[in-house]
């Protein structure tokens, strides 16, 4: 697995993933902005990042607003100049985290030449600065932009686009050591894994980057995978450690277990997390592909269960009622991931999927309004209604997210 350097925010994972983690980038009370172009307006990795932050703390005070519109450039485009989108689309939020992708339109789908990079650099660094300059203290992020797919598809010439964005890319890594500014590589990570794919199957590799520009549904997994890990972001759900012979909770992290009973042979419980697991169903298209991809999705995803002392043969794990899985005692011994199941959990943490969906399609709409308004002024107060409805939902995201006391039962099957 490539490895991501980032230039700042280093430290330890906390045990706890439901409470304040000071190796985590986001924190309580942050306002997160994406900007750039129609990789970034299609959103899924931003979506993504959204669901995990949401469901893994849901107590949190969050905010996160998709700045993104197709064909831009660090000199702007069809949204406006840079000038106009900088003040409009990001400092008018008053962020308090801000990532920039751009650099797919920047290199003109051609060969490199020192007159567009120049451009490009120059660009780059006047965004850094208006940004940093507008917002004191403001955490950014370069990201380096996702890949043109030279991999699964033979490049237009040579070396290919892919090779000038790397080349865009290295630029990127040098203004963030300049400006102190935490760099993340997409454009590294999604290329290992179309290879990962390639080796495997050629034409599922190409559903990665489904028009060798934006991103499919896996790749966008992959990228907000990455970002995430890059923030350091705990992989804990929830840890829960049973002993049956001895009828005692050996460990509780980030959970708390009451009414343990033993009965029969049978286990039962009651269990209140902290938070809940990504809204992810494993065995899914996407997510197989992105896991394929090598997206590592259990390292931002563990729920283990672990129950010792079990008779040997199989067992029924039901979660309020509903049937998780069978599993052996061996299994349960060695810990199921709770996380790759279709639990009540996973089912609640899909809430947040559907909110953050939502949001990121209005937050789209009203951008395009407010480009349209510098034409038709009538349009604002539609920009207005639009902000103001999405500013009274983003806290019930979060809401939806806090986890609900559940009914565990662990049963030999006869």
């Amino acid at each position: 697995m490539r490895m991501l350097c980032l230039l700042a925010f280093c430290g330890s994972l906390s045990a706890l993933a439901g409470g304040h983690d000071p190796a985590f980038a986001l924190h309580d009370g942050d306002r997160v902005v994406f900007y750039g172009d129609s990789i970034t307006q299609d959103g899924g990795y931003a979506r993504f990042v959204e669901q995990y932050a949401r469901s893994r703390f849901p107590q949190w005070d969050l905010r996160f607003y998709n700045a993104g519109v197709g064909g831009d450039t660090v000199n702007g485009g069809m949204g406006g100049d840079i000038s106009v989108r900088i003040e409009r689309d990001v400092i008018s939020l008053k962020p308090t985290v801000v990532t920039v992708m751009l650099g797919m339109n920047d290199g003109g789908y051609r060969k490199l030449d020192p007159a567009t990079l120049a451009r490009f650099e120059k660009g780059y660094r006047a965004l850094v600065a208006r940004l940093k300059g507008a917002l004191p203290g403001v955490r950014l992020y370069l990201i380096r932009s996702s890949p043109f797919d030279d991999i699964s598809r033979p490049p237009g010439f040579e070396p290919g686009y892919d090779d000038v964005l790397r080349r865009l890319g290295e630029s990127v890594s040098s203004i963030g050591r300049e400006q102190n500014a935490a760099v993340v590589d997409f454009g590294g990570i999604v290329d290992d894994g179309i290879r990962a794919v390639w080796r495997e199957n050629r034409e599922l590799a190409r559903q990665v980057l489904t028009d060798r520009v934006h991103p499919g549904a896996a790749g966008h997994i992959i990228m907000g995978a990455a970002l995430l890990r890059a923030w350091r972001a705990p992989e804990l759900v929830a840890r829960v450690e049973i002993d049956a012979r001895a009828g005692t909770v050996l460990s509780a992290e980030n959970a708390t277990v009451s009414a343990l009973a033993v009965e029969g042979g049978k286990v039962t419980w009651s269990e209140l997390d902290r938070s809940l697991p990504l809204p992810l169903e494993f065995g899914d298209a996407d997510t197989e592909l992105a896991e394929k991809a090598l997206a590592d999705l259990e390292s931002l995803d563990a729920e283990p269960l672990v129950i010792r002392g079990l008779g040997h043969g199989r067992y029924e794990l039901r979660i309020d009622g509903q049937n998780v899985g069978t599993f052996s005692d061996d299994d349960l011994a060695s810990g199921v991931n709770l996380a790759r199941y279709n639990t009540p959990m996973r089912w609640q943490a899909y809430r947040v999927r559907w909110g953050a969906d939502s949001g990121h399609q209005a937050q789209r709409v009203r951008r395009e309004l407010l480009v349209g308004s510098a034409d038709a002024p009538g349009l604002v107060a539609a920009t207005d209604a639009l902000a103001a409805r999405e500013e009274s939902e983003q806290p019930a995201r979060s809401r939806s997210a806090i986890p609900k006391q559940r009914q565990y039962s662990v049963a030999p099957v006869p």
